[in-house]
């Protein structure tokens, strides 16, 4: 049997992506979202997820391009950039703080952790039950962000966590994916093992995996049914960037500018498998 959480990335980003958010879940499409602590529409997406309980809704943890909840320069000065009070906009940033200064990484996960406390009790103090964690750019793939990001959720008493690595049927049911995003999902397959021998270790649950990584930039209909189509037996999550491209997203530094009204439309294709259980982390 196949269960599908559909999750949609980066609740709170801007108004258009809340409302595409809340609209797909009221179609019966989306049955999760993750709520970024600081963004532009943070305010109105809390909103929408206390007046929607039906709607699973997890903390998308940013520790890259974003601003951070705590100060980049008096308490997480490893992990963001203490000139701009912001994350570094790539992952190259905080990749060099976690492996390149070995002095320094004991500081930095201890700074990673409290950030994402910090993330997770912002959203908790304004009355969200979180369902799950995630990380924005999949950071929490890395060794030395999964760690501490799962025992800042276990003190808040989340315990789901998504898998962020995609099955090879998934792979090979994406044929549209350029060639760089493909070879980058398969270099980085190899943390997948560390990954669930840590979330065993810290006492998480988790999907068996997930489909529309790859996809993600290139996500439309014929790509979401041909990855239905080969969906195989086990708790799968859809991740998906749905958005409405308008004046909001035009003033925010994303790659998915242009896709995200695509893959609003392209979800009506769920539609057409009814036989598909829909779940949320709440149920694993």
């Amino acid at each position: 049997m196949a269960r599908l959480i559909v999750n949609a990335d980066d609740f709170g980003l801007t108004s258009g992506v809340n409302r595409a958010i809340a609209e797909l879940h009221r179609a019966g499409v989306l049955t999760s979202a993750t709520l970024m602590a600081k963004a532009a529409a943070t305010d109105e997406a809390i909103e929408i997820a206390r007046a929607t309980p039906t709607l699973g809704v997890g903390c998308h943890v940013v520790l890259v391009d974003g601003e951070p909840v705590l100060s980049a320069r008096n308490e997480i000065p490893n992990v963001a950039d203490p000139a701009f009070e912001q994350f570094h906009p790539s992952l190259l940033g905080l990749l060099d703080s976690l492996y390149r200064y070995w002095p320094r990484m004991k500081h930095t996960a201890r700074q990673i952790e409290a950030e994402a406390s910090a993330q997770i009790a912002l959203l908790q103090g304004r009355g969200l039950r979180l369902t799950h964690i995630d990380t924005h750019k999949h950071t929490h793939m890395f060794p030395r962000v999964l760690r501490p990001v799962l025992r800042a959720a276990r003190a808040a008493g989340i315990r789901a966590v998504r898998n962020p690595f995609e099955p090879a049927w998934s792979v090979r049911a994406t044929p549209g994916a350029p060639w760089l995003r493909r070879m980058q999902v398969g270099v980085l397959r190899r943390l997948e093992r560390s990954f669930r021998r840590i979330v065993a270790e810290e006492g998480f649950v988790t999907t068996d995996g997930a489909i529309g990584v790859l996809a993600t930039g290139t996500l439309d209909a014929p790509t979401i049914t041909s990855l239905l189509r080969g969906l195989q037996a086990g708790t799968w999550e859809l991740v998906t960037h749905p958005g409405y491209n308008d004046a909001g997203l035009g003033a925010v530094r994303t790659r998915l500018r242009e896709t995200r009204q695509i893959e609003l439309e392209a979800l009506a294709a769920l539609q057409q498998f009814p036989h598909i259980e829909r779940v949320s982390f709440a149920d694993l």
